[in-house]
């Protein structure tokens, strides 16, 4: 195995058409995140990113991207933002992580999302956890409208999302879907909302980070075949309801920013947004949408079936792995078992709201 390393936004259109076919070639890595383009969009902004590429007999036959920070810890690309993890390889290609390791200047990999395909790094996974999907190829009856559809898709649940919709439509206008909106202006509008909303809810302001703002600006701008940057607005009249910002393969389209008007929480937008885009992209042959890993009740009540996901540290021996492992490991633990316990969930999140509206009000002053 020959192990070369580059600039993901440097890999040539050879290297990229190799990756593309290794993604076609398995549903494991269909995901939009383990695209070129989403490891080069990175690339842009983050000075250490790579990709490792393995060949065999002059052949590319796999890619791991990955981001390299001091004394070689390195880690998935785009970790925290990414919703898939793989060194994304054509079929029955044998590899093994520390020499991969090694080829990168890594005595560490971080990851959290890895797909469960990824079988040599098994050694090295401390928890696997389950991501929902729907699936969107069922043929179901109807007229072959919006609510047709719902009401054969979610009887639970269609009775009263329709009725929350004819409800907002009579407050505050027509309710207009665009699945692909190519405006900026309500990229923007995305954005302020969501970072309003983490500083409310006690999360870190992902868009108080410039480097991610310039990336989802950058990936906006993507429309190729294994990676497309989708906006999904949902309006009232001319009014913007609920935005969406999320990457789209041919075949699986993955839930990232979801946000909505805090002054209409009392319609549930949020869910109305899912609903709408889960129809609208089956309309336009994706086959899966991935909400990525986490405890959400909306995952719960859309989801068809569960991925298993799985986080860890791929090693070699090194005393920086001795240590990041040691640090790392507990914290992670501790998290975990917060989020994985309703009793402990729930109080720690009433607890950041808190400290979040805290923050807020201070703010404001």
């Amino acid at each position: 195995m020959d192990i070369s390393i580059h600039r993901p936004q440097e890999l040539s259109d050879e290297l990229c058409k190799a990756w593309h076919e290794a993604m076609d070639l398995s549903p494991h890595y269909a995901n939009p995140f383990l695209a070129p383009e989403f490891a080069a969009g990175v690339g842009r902004h983050r000075p250490a990113a790579r990709v490792a590429v393995l060949q065999q007999g002059g052949e590319a036959v796999g890619f791991l991207p990955y981001e390299r920070g001091p004394l070689g810890v390195g880690r998935a690309i785009g970790l925290g933002l990414s919703d898939s993890q793989a060194l994304v390889h054509r079929p029955g290609v044998a590899w093994n992580p520390r020499q991969v390791l090694r080829a990168c200047s890594l005595a560490v990999f971080e990851f959290d999302h890895l797909v469960a395909e990824q079988r040599p790094f098994g050694p090295y996974v401390t928890g696997t956890f389950a991501s929902p999907v729907v699936d969107l190829t069922t043929e179901r009856p109807g007229d072959g409208t919006y609510a047709a559809w719902l009401r054969a898709a979610y009887p639970g649940l269609a009775k009263t999302t329709l009725k929350k919709e004819r409800r907002l439509a009579r407050d505050h206008g027509e309710l207009r879907f665009v699945y692909d909106e190519r405006d900026p202006a309500m990229l923007r509008q995305l954005m302020e909302w969501k970072s309003a909303q983490y500083r409310r809810t006690g999360r870190m302001d992902r868009f108080a980070k410039p480097w991610i703002v310039a990336l989802v600006e950058d990936l906006f701008e993507v429309r190729e075949e294994h990676f497309t940057g989708v906006l999904s607005v949902l309006y009232a009249g001319e009014r913007p309801v609920a935005v969406h910002f999320g990457p789209a393969s041919r075949t699986v389209f993955a839930a990232w920013f979801t946000t909505y008007d805090p002054e209409l929480h009392y319609y549930s937008p949020g869910l109305m947004m899912h609903l709408r885009m889960a129809e609208a992209a089956g309309r336009q042959g994706v086959q899966v949408m991935d909400f990525g890993r986490g405890d959400k009740t909306y995952k719960d009540w859309l989801k068809t079936r569960e991925l298993r996901v799985a986080e860890g540290f791929a090693t070699r021996p090194h005393p920086t792995a001795l240590a990041l492992r040691t640090w790392r490991r507990p914290v992670r633990g501790l998290r975990n078992t917060v989020n994985a316990h309703p009793r402990l969930r729930e109080p720690a999140d009433r607890l950041l709201k808190a400290a979040g509206a805290l923050r807020t009000a201070r703010s404001a002053r």
